[in-house]
């Protein structure tokens, strides 16, 4: 099933333009600047639309930015989806992920929205959760009191470049992404994530007091992050 719609999430605003949140925005941007399309708004879809024409019978392809901030991004998604009739196969959602380190991607279909307001309200807009998700990863703070103040924040400049790139990849498979060939566009852009450094090696305490475990195995440290709330 060929993909009809491309939505990237994100918050309106100067404010909110370079923050973590809206790297659905960014991939929007830099696919639409691919296609040589602008996005212009459009009152009656809530959101920042572009249209692509593309030969033959296969109908226009749509991208979409909600204006509508994040927790209401259903309310665009959902709108335009109707008004041309474009099914939730047919749609590719990207958006920033906690659960994967920046400059990693994935692509999944359906599943759970694990917190994330925009695909929540998506979801709940659309009576389905089966619509494609492209997944940014963004990383995670480590603290799940932490996640709100981290999204709505700026990534450091070497995680803002580590992202700029996995979008770059990601408009390698754009065409295996917009054909609906989504297994040959997991093979080309999803990355695994870096291997961690190895722990320090275990050295006895003065005075014989037994082994000193490193600092980086304390377990607050290590506990693992919990997803977005």
């Amino acid at each position: 099933m060929m993909i009809r719609l491309l939505v990237g999430l994100g918050n309106p605003g100067a404010e909110y333009e370079a923050t973590r949140h809206n790297a659905g925005f960014w991939w929007i941007d830099a696919a639409a600047a691919r296609l040589r399309v602008t996005l212009a708004p459009e009152r009656s879809h809530f959101g920042l639309v572009a249209r692509v024409n593309r030969p033959g019978g296969e109908g226009p392809l749509w991208l979409l930015e909600p204006m509508t901030f994040m927790n209401l991004s259903g309310k665009a998604v959902a709108s335009l989806a109707r008004f041309f009739k474009i099914e939730p196969g047919q749609i590719l959602v990207a958006h920033d992920e906690l659960d994967l380190q920046p400059g990693q991607l994935k692509i999944k279909q359906g599943g759970s929205h694990a917190g994330h307001n925009g695909l929540k309200d998506i979801q709940a807009a659309l009576g389905s959760a089966d619509y494609w998700r492209l997944r940014l990863g963004i990383g995670h703070p480590g603290v799940k009191a932490e996640v709100i103040n981290y999204v709505l924040r700026k990534p450091a400049p070497e995680q803002r470049e580590a992202i700029e790139k996995s979008i770059e990849l990601s408009l390698t498979a754009l065409d295996l992404l917009l054909a609906g060939d989504m297994e040959r566009a997991m093979m080309k852009i999803h990355v695994k994530a870096p291997r961690p450094p190895k722990p320090a090696a275990v050295r006895p305490a003065a005075g014989g007091a037994g082994p000193v475990a490193p600092a980086s195995l304390d377990p607050s440290v290590a506990a693992a992050p919990e997803r977005m709330p």
